[in-house]
């Protein structure tokens, strides 16, 4: 009877010590070795009540002259998107647990399919996903940056190739983990460096988190090389970034910021910056958006350079993702600018954003002029959202797609003329 307890005593602690089915997935992933995950991917319907319901909705969106919109593909909690360099194939983060991959084989401009992406890896709020020119995605999750060479080609099976380039807990300290203010972006920049924005948990965080937050990048964007190494801080001073972008004209980067709640309805402004090199602080939190104080650091000297923002948006319009357009469908006046997604306000008494802006930029590079492009996801009537913009990505043909959380879906945008 003792000997028997022994070994049930015994196998417990083997089993208590053994990795979780995730990390041994990861593991074999990592080796090109199989999983055992169901080879019946988990797929989304793209006809149906929902998705007719959604382009009947978008027969409420407008857009200048010439413009057309239309449902490219119904996808989950879509957030940030990645297009393959490739094969047009366009990745999409949720802040859930997973990551879509929607493909459109026929090329006719509206999806055909759209499936889990890596289904045996645990994922934690996978929201920022960006490509390398040669094909390397990039996954970046609320604490951990994984990198799948090749996606766009091993993403019809459930086992892909992977790495981790930033260990889970590693990317800030596991301490400073939220649910708030914690869906990452990233882009790879025109220095071949991984570029990340880590907003910071609090609408206005204590005085003692600052010494800490600013080590870590967290109410900032940290850069490091692709394979994680040398990783440093770029830029501080920044509340929560969930968009940036470069210049491919200069280098620059330029990324939104969204700013400090229960100040008002109309202060302070949501903020597009612009980066022109490592360094710069962009004054939060001394600053809650703009240049207008904040409550808790008006008596406290902010640092002694700031850069202020190219453009100060609507109040609580919630600026995220944004993207250069580089393409040539789309008439003069909209070449080389930003197109930018408003998420849409949760705390204003009467809400405002959900819209896609756009800026063009002056000969110096800087921004010249910022005005509505897409608008009518906000029901003026019942001050309803009837989608909330996300995302701004570009399709190899220069149509533009928006990502929307709120419906569950990707539109794209393209010019007739």
């Amino acid at each position: 009877m003792q000997s028997r307890c022994l070994a049930v005593a015994l196998a417990a602690s083997v089993l208590a010590w053994a990795p979780p089915a995730a990390a041994q997935n990861l593991e074999k992933l990592q080796q090109f070795q199989t999983t055992g995950a169901s080879l019946a991917l988990e797929t989304v319907p793209q006809e149906g009540t929902r998705a007719n319901a959604i382009r009947k909705n978008l027969e409420q969106v407008r857009l200048p002259a010439g413009f057309k919109i239309s449902l490219y593909a119904v996808v989950p909690d879509a957030r940030h998107m990645a297009v393959g360099p490739s094969t047009g194939v366009v990745f999409v983060g949720t802040r859930k647990t997973r990551l879509w991959v929607v493909t459109d084989r026929d090329k006719d401009r509206v999806a055909d399919e759209v499936k889990v992406f890596a289904p045996s890896i645990d994922l934690k709020v996978p929201n920022g996903v960006c490509f390398t020119k040669d094909g390397f995605l990039y996954a970046v999750e609320h604490n951990r940056i994984l990198v799948f060479p090749a996606a766009e080609f091993f993403y019809e099976g459930p086992d892909v190739a992977v790495e981790e380039v930033v260990p889970q807990g590693k990317l800030i300290p596991p301490e400073d983990e939220s649910f708030n203010h914690g869906a990452r972006a990233c882009r790879i920049g025109p220095d071949n460096k991984l570029y990340v924005t880590l907003g910071q948990p609090f609408n206005v965080p204590a005085k003692g988190k600052l010494e800490g937050f600013s080590k870590w990048g967290i109410g900032g964007i940290v850069r490091m090389d692709r394979d994680g190494k040398n990783r440093e801080v770029f830029a501080r001073g920044i509340r929560n970034s969930v968009g940036l972008d470069f210049n491919p004209k200069d280098g620059s980067l330029w990324f939104t910021d969204n700013q400090v709640d229960g100040m008002g309805d109309d202060v302070p402004p949501g903020e597009l910056n612009r980066a022109r090199g490592p360094g710069e602080h962009f004054g939060f939190p001394w600053y809650g958006g703009g240049k207008i104080r904040t409550a808790e650091y008006k008596d406290e000297q902010p640092p002694e350079k700031i850069t202020f923002p190219q453009v100060e948006m609507q109040a609580h319009g919630a600026d995220l993702g944004l993207t250069f357009y580089t393409g040539t469908m789309f008439p003069e006046k909209y070449r080389g600018g930003i197109f930018s997604a408003q998420h849409g306000s949760w705390n204003r008494t009467t809400p405002v954003g959900a819209r896609v802006m756009f800026t063009s930029l002056k000969p110096d590079g800087s921004a010249d002029k910022t005005e509505v492009f897409a608008e009518g996801w906000l029901d003026p009537r019942t001050n309803e959202y009837r989608g909330r913009p996300v995302d701004v990505a570009q399709l190899p043909d220069g149509s533009i797609l928006v990502s929307d959380d709120f419906a569950g879906a990707i539109y794209r945008i393209w010019y007739e003329g």
